[in-house]
């Protein structure tokens, strides 16, 4: 046996097989509306249908875009599924037309999409899920801004809370991603000819969303995004064909949270970090015991688990500690997790507590030793 084989376990070798059974996701991402995005994806699909593949339209949203329409060109078009909610007739993809055809690709544009009530799933990436797990291969669109971990972080940029997320775990988990990039210029132009939206909405467009300022920032964290992208996908070929890998680190981070709705802002910062890092994180909540301490309220623990639900969906793991003092219970339970960074909000303890207790902030930032501490304002 030569000396770099390593038998694979079962448990891996069954993970290569659904792996290999599984459908291919590809996902053209942009910034903004009217990038380009379900462009490209027809025109990939009318490419790939020429070279003999069997190519068909899951879901295409043109917005009424003369250019785009006229992308479909000869693809077949798998007919929308018609649910009746309310009296009203609404019309969502197919999945299982979809599934019962069984083409070699699907395009299915609008990944982030809520479903109306009545349909398979709750989600369009959902119903990808499925296709996906059935070896059909996916071509899909994404922006930017529907990724979950950036939530507060495009709100804070645009000022519009955006309501359709979507796991970043389905786009860490794509096999492509390709940027549909364009620059705020030119998109701008597009959107003054009427390219976009209709001229009547230009207007409107042009003083919210649209502000150039808006545009190069998202773009920017699009373009930040698929450059990660690209060094995971580099590292996952050195791993897998044994090079020695250079890069590895030991940076772990810790988000500190609290019942306070606002610590959301905190698990997002922690999962940005963590992905620019390449490394391991955890959320902690410490239930205090001590008799200053105020008691959770049946609300309180409702925020937590809502703390603790976003927080796995971004990839963290999750611990509850308990003890009288916060930050002694934080630092002993970052140096047996080698934590590297901490990540905590502003103290929230009133005056009285905080002259009867101290401040977790502070005793954080004296007490730790080779630990960043980085304190995020919760406004």
């Amino acid at each position: 046996m030569s000396e770099g084989f390593r038998r694979l376990t079962p448990e891996e070798a069954l993970e290569i097989i659904k792996k290999q059974q599984r459908g291919k996701l590809k996902i053209f991402l942009g910034y903004a509306p009217g990038v380009g995005k379900t462009y490209a994806m027809l025109n990939e699909g009318n490419r790939r249908l020429k070279r003999g593949q069997d190519v068909v339209i899951g879901y295409v949203e043109t917005h009424g875009r003369k250019e785009t329409e006229a992308q479909i060109g000869n693809l077949e078009i798998i007919p929308r599924k018609k649910i009746e909610y309310h009296g009203m007739i609404l019309e969502e993809m197919d999945t299982d037309a979809i599934i019962a055809r069984k083409p070699e690709v699907v395009l299915i544009d609008e990944l982030a999409h809520t479903n109306a009530p009545g349909s398979k799933h709750k989600k369009r990436y959902e119903d990808v899920e499925e296709i996906l797990s059935h070896g059909i291969n996916v071509i899909t669109t994404l922006n930017i801004q529907h990724l979950e971990s950036l939530n507060d972080v495009i709100q804070q940029i645009t000022g519009v809370a955006v309501r359709e997320t979507i796991p970043d775990s389905i786009v860490d988990n794509a096999d492509e991603i390709v940027a549909v990039d364009l620059t705020p210029d030119a998109l701008l132009n597009r959107l003054k000819r009427g390219d976009i939206y209709p001229v009547s909405k230009v207007d409107e467009c042009l003083s919210n969303f649209f502000r150039k300022g808006n545009l190069n920032a998202l773009r920017e964290l699009m373009l930040r995004l698929t450059a990660e992208e690209v060094d995971i996908e580099l590292e996952e070929y050195m791993k897998e064909h044994g090079i020695t890998d250079t890069w590895e680190t030991n940076e772990k981070i810790m988000v500190c949270i609290t019942p306070n709705p606002l610590s959301k802002k905190l698990i997002r910062r922690g999962a940005r970090r963590a992905r620019r890092f390449k490394c391991d994180w955890v959320v902690v909540y410490v239930n205090c015991t001590h008799f200053l301490a105020p008691k959770l309220t049946e609300k309180d623990k409702e925020v937590l688990e809502s703390h603790f639900m976003l927080a796995k969906q971004l990839g963290a793991e999750v611990y509850t500690l308990t003890g009288k003092s916060v930050s002694d219970e934080l630092l002993k339970f970052a140096k047996q997790m080698h934590i590297t960074q901490i990540i905590i909000g502003h103290s929230q303890r009133s005056r009285l507590q905080t002259f009867f207790r101290g401040s977790t902030v502070i005793k954080l930032i004296k007490k730790a030793k080779n630990i960043e501490i980085h304190v995020i304002p919760y406004k």
